[in-house]
């Protein structure tokens, strides 16, 4: 009879950004189900103890990485290699390929949080995508406006939350959006992420997400959010979340076709998946999807007793897949948006928001004194709001009304030079 070489119980490597908010969930999930964690991180000095206590990498070495992961799996072999992120997911999948682990393939899990390539790999495939194309910022831009539609939607090649996505609705428009863009994506680390971004049609429709996972290549759908308030720019902050999905079961059947679809064409065959799409009269357009779990703290909705997404993800990556189990009521969200620039004083009117019927919590991320930055520069919001019912009407009329008691008070932020 062979022995196993699996350790028991199971060790997961998660591999994350030491300022991931992702870690914490994924860590009371993996302790839930048994599973030892490591984390390989960079930030030997965090004050978390995790990353502290951890696998210490540098993201910007990924063959000494690569080399450090490999040696630490010779003296506590892992059972399962998983990204936290977009950044991380192409890295756990080169480790999990050469430690023979359940993995994308490298190549898939970069397509899946590189706009310009998904957008590349999707029409060979056959899937609708909008008009596209590639602008260099170094480059005249008057040159490459010819043929453009209007409007159109400039992205960032691999930012995710919306930053940095602007729509464009004639010449000047788009020559302002790509000079407000510049500095948004000098942050990255390779040359032609900080010099190009994604130019696309802007496609005039609802807009989706859906939430599942692949096993065996297999999409399998856990849920489908609708996002009841309209995205139509010239930014495009996501705000309200709420699930089950409204829509009709055939069209939510061709949502999951569509997804899958999209999938194969990435080469993406196992662990979490988050999509984003639009629908119209012409088509179900896919935005992006991503070989991971919904962001921020909205995978809180789909929380119960018995499950999480987080593990689910963990489950997958260690090859011994649980089930789905959905609340039974409905649920939604409100990522908070920050509307304008400033230094948080306080958050009035929190107390009469939380009394709102049918709102769970109101959590405020921002902490005062801290800067607040709209889109499309920031990266953040500013808190959230969870709320369920029996319908999810009355689950965004709740959230609806519980936002419009907080009001939220700053002071102006004074650059010195």
């Amino acid at each position: 009879m062979p022995v196993s070489t699996k350790p028991s119980p199971p060790h997961l490597l998660l591999i994350a950004h030491p300022n991931s908010y992702r870690i914490a969930p994924y860590i009371k999930a993996a302790n839930r189900m048994g599973v030892n964690v490591t984390v390989a991180s960079e930030g030997k000095h965090s004050l978390i103890s995790e990353i502290a206590s951890g696998l210490h990498i540098t993201f910007d070495q990924p063959r000494q990485t690569v080399a450090t992961i490999l040696q630490a799996h010779k003296q506590t072999p892992f059972s399962g290699i998983l990204g936290s992120d977009d950044h991380t997911v192409e890295l756990a999948a080169m480790v999990a390929e050469l430690l023979q682990l359940p993995h994308n393939s490298p190549r898939a899990a970069f397509c899946s949080q590189r706009k310009d390539i998904a957008r590349a790999e999707l029409a060979l495939s056959a899937c609708p995508v909008p008009l596209h194309c590639l602008i260099d910022l170094q480059q005249p831009l008057q040159k490459q406006m010819a043929g453009l539609p209007w409007p159109c939607v400039i992205k960032p090649l691999n930012m995710s939350a919306s930053r940095g996505v602007i729509r464009a609705d004639n010449e000047a428009a788009f020559m302002a959006a790509c000079q407000r863009i510049k500095p948004i994506i000098q942050e990255n680390q390779h040359d032609f992420t900080r010099h190009h971004v994604l130019v696309e049609e802007y496609i005039d429709g609802v807009e989706i997400a859906f939430e599942g996972y692949l096993h065996n290549a297999q999409l399998h759908p856990i849920t489908i959010f609708d996002k009841p308030e309209p995205l139509i720019g010239p930014f495009f902050e996501e705000t309200i979340y709420v699930t089950p999905s409204r829509l009709e079961a055939d069209l939510q059947a061709k949502i999951l076709q569509r997804v899958q679809q999209a999938c194969d064409a990435y080469g993406l065959t196992t662990g979490a998946v988050h999509a984003e799409c639009r629908i119209d009269e012409r088509d179900i357009w896919i935005l992006e999807v991503a070989s991971r779990t919904i962001g921020g703290d909205c995978a809180r909705m789909l929380d119960n007793k018995n499950f999480s997404i987080e593990e689910l993800a963990i489950s997958l990556a260690i090859d011994a897949p649980i089930k789905a189990e959905l609340p039974d009521q409905a649920r939604g969200v409100m990522m908070i948006p920050i509307k304008e620039k400033g230094l948080l004083k306080r958050v009035e009117g929190l107390l009469a928001a939380r009394d709102v019927p049918h709102i769970d919590q109101v959590e405020m991320i921002i902490p005062p004194g801290h800067e607040m930055i709209p889109l499309p520069e920031g990266n953040q919001y500013s808190g959230y709001i969870f709320a369920s019912g029996q319908t999810p009407e009355q689950v965004t009329a709740a959230i609806k009304q519980a936002y419009a008691k907080l009001k939220f008070v700053t002071a102006p932020v004074f650059n010195i030079v």
